[in-house]
């Protein structure tokens, strides 16, 4: 989710410069949408029976754990931390860094590549392996799931980590989609609500509502895109700056509406709780309104536990979640993740808290290191990916450098488009 802002003050200028994080170009490109029935190129996983569909105890199993947590420290060496497309690929061109994706200017088409950094309080903490394929294959269901909706601008999917997408002008907002008053950063829901905000981008509140509180109905609460910060913005302000056309913004709200209710049906159907996610959207040169950026990940998104929500929720305990919202909430209690230098080191209290049970060998270090528990965070990643497509994840083979796979196969699908 978005993070960053201590007002509902006006945004600064909006910076010239590119926005990292979605599916972007400049408003005179033209974007095609995808055909409902579109179906992109599928990234390998085995199906997986229904009687065999992941749950909470998957998450405990052992030998899951093991085998994903014994990859993860056999990768370490391998992770895509930084990428140089531009200099490996022919055809490419300039290139924007985000916190996690790094984009390359293709000509008619964008380069989306989700590397396995993880961002939280608009900082890069460290970088996972197969955290940026899990990402990108999380997107790539959810945006096959969701072209009855709206459509979007997914050409290609060349490589685990790759999205290939036409060009669009995008809208400089984001479209956050909330069904419950909660979160730990300085935009989130419960942090204004506390602070006696009662009217939220156009949303009255009512008084007496606690952390974690289900909504009477699911808001938006839109954000722009600001130089340093996403700023909260209302419906009318967006149409007054000139952000959005009110066409255009009726359209756009009316589908992250749409895609969050459709998300919340299909979390429940999976024993999961879709709470809060933001979208992204851009515009064809047809003038169709077409879906950008990820859909409903882990990164984007806050999913918490059904079956416990009620139970904790009623003993004013943190939901069970599988997000990096546990990363947030931490960090707050403990530093000023905005502001801090150098991030303090997690005690194993936390790792204990987090790490999956019976993973004694972690446990038993005297000071785990941070980037133990952010390897602890990429097994939720899993276990929600594998939960919501019921398919398990494929661990990639490692025999090749990872920075060489995807110049290779960006080579060959630019290759067939240009």
């Amino acid at each position: 989710m978005s993070s960053g802002v201590h007002s509902l003050n006006p945004p600064k200028p909006l910076s010239s410069k590119i926005p990292s994080s979605s599916l972007l170009a400049s408003p005179s490109s033209s974007c095609k949408p995808v055909s409902k029935s579109k179906k992109y190129p599928t990234i390998s996983v085995s199906a997986m029976s229904s009687k065999h569909r992941p749950s909470l105890d998957t998450l405990n199993s052992s030998e899951r754990r093991e085998e994903v947590l014994r990859a993860v420290g056999d990768s370490l060496s391998n992770c895509l931390s930084e990428t140089h497309l531009h200099l490996t690929v022919p055809g490419l061109k300039s290139k924007t860094r985000g916190k996690v994706r790094d984009i390359y200017d293709g000509g008619d088409y964008l380069v989306l590549v989700t590397t396995d950094r993880q961002s939280a309080f608009d900082r890069v903490l460290a970088s996972i392996p197969f955290k940026g394929q899990v990402l990108n294959e999380t997107s790539l269901w959810w945006f096959n799931k969701t072209q009855h909706i709206t459509p979007n601008a997914v050409v290609s999917v060349p490589d685990k980590n790759i999205t290939i997408a036409k060009k669009c002008s995008v809208f400089p907002v984001e479209f956050v989609v909330r069904g419950y008053v909660t979160g730990s950063t300085d935009t989130s829901l419960w942090t204004v609500y506390k602070k006696g905000v009662r009217n939220y981008c156009g949303n009255i509140l009512p008084n007496g509502m606690v952390k974690n509180q289900r909504l009477a109905a699911n808001i938006l609460t839109p954000t722009t895109k600001a130089v340093d910060h996403d700023v909260p913005v209302t419906p009318d302000e967006i149409v007054q700056r000139g952000l959005m056309t009110q066409t255009d913004y009726d359209e756009a709200s009316s589908k992250a509406l749409s895609l969050f209710e459709y998300g919340q049906r299909v979390a429940a159907e999976h024993g999961l709780i879709l709470v809060d996610t933001k979208y992204e959207f851009g515009k064809g040169s047809d003038g169709s309104v077409l879906l950008l950026d990820e859909v409903h990940t882990p990164d984007s998104s806050r999913y918490w536990i059904a079956n416990s929500y009620e139970e904790r929720f009623s003993k004013s305990l943190e939901p069970e979640n599988i997000d990096k919202e546990f990363l947030r909430l931490w960090f707050v209690d403990n530093c000023n993740p905005y502001e801090d230098e150098v991030l303090p080191d997690a005690p194993k209290e936390l790792v204990s808290e987090l790490a999956w049970s019976g993973f004694t060998s972690y446990l038993a270090m005297p000071s785990p290191p941070f980037t133990l528990i952010l390897h602890l965070d990429l097994a939720r990643y899993i276990f929600l990916f594998e939960t919501i497509t019921k398919s398990k994840f494929e661990i990639p083979a490692m025999e090749e450098p990872i920075h060489d796979r995807i110049s290779r196969n960006v080579s060959a699908a630019l290759s067939l488009l240009l």
